[in-house]
């Protein structure tokens, strides 16, 4: 079965002057470690727009590029060739200090790990990154982050004192401090039950109808793509198709078609 894209121009792409995140001709190659001039295309002439306001879900089959994608989108890995503008700067234009500056002010992460810091408290997870910016949290605003992804009891409890769910939300509430123009979310419920995966969406998904933010997320589950306005399918570390207003259904049989198809071609080195 043929991965060809099914439409090579989709006529439904956001134009990219509307992006949050615009992508331009982005190519990402690394070398496998192997014979001389070995390569491994992550990603292949991307061109893509994340727009304002907007939840995206990244998906396709493994080893399809969803990854590297956010990596080069986010400013942690340069692109071997094209550009990345985020909300009018040109990240590949940027030295390593001016890419940190732009992810600490602008940038927010959300992870599959965690990443709290065991030793610190709930609000001091949270205020974190204000604190590492030189910047002196005030303790209203750590609790009213704390507060909107609903912990503000929580407040002085430690990550070990906290269930997965409730650890997600404090990672969320640590990106949202800076109120970052663009959150990336990769497998944000990855290591989640149902339950406690709901509730992180739903904050997602708020953050995107309350606060007009911009959300990017790469999952592998139909169900936490639902919650998107709008589904972008990589194949082999190309654009190959989109979906807007998914239902997990909907998402679950294309995805189903894509794994299916990979499984029947010739194994190939896989892009990350």
């Amino acid at each position: 079965m043929s991965l060809e894209p099914e439409n090579p121009e989709p006529e439904n792409l956001e134009p990219l002057s509307s992006g949050a995140v615009q992508l331009r001709s982005v190519t990402r190659k690394f070398g496998t470690g192997g014979r001389a001039g070995s390569v491994v295309t992550a990603l292949d002439s991307i061109t893509l727009a994340f727009p304002r306001g907007t939840l995206t879900s990244v998906m396709g089959p493994s080893g399809s590029g969803k990854s590297t994608l956010l990596q080069c989108a986010a400013g942690l890995d340069r692109p071997t060739s094209g550009s990345v503008t985020l909300d009018g700067t040109e990240l590949t234009a940027l030295n390593e200090r001016e890419l940190t500056l732009l992810r600490r002010d602008r940038v927010g992460f959300v992870f599959q790990a965690f990443n709290l810091i065991p030793s610190l408290t709930a609000e001091q997870n949270v205020a974190l990154p204000l604190r590492l910016a030189r910047r002196r949290p005030a303790r209203s605003q750590v609790r009213q982050v704390l507060t909107r992804v609903g912990l503000a009891d929580r407040a002085r409890h430690r990550p070990s004192e906290l269930s997965g769910g409730q650890q997600q939300r404090v990672a969320l509430a640590r990106a949202l401090i800076t109120r970052p123009e663009v959150l990336f979310a990769d497998e944000p419920t990855g290591a989640l039950d149902s339950r406690a995966g709901h509730e992180v969406l739903r904050l997602l998904r708020a953050m995107v109808d309350t606060d007009g933010r911009t959300v990017v997320m790469v999952t592998h589950d139909p169900v936490a793509a639902s919650y998107a306005d709008r589904v972008v399918l990589l194949v082999d570390g190309g654009l190959h198709d989109e979906m807007t207003g998914p239902s997990a259904q909907a998402v679950a049989a294309r995805m189903a078609t894509l794994e299916s198809a990979q499984a029947t071609r010739p194994e190939t080195a896989p892009c990350r």
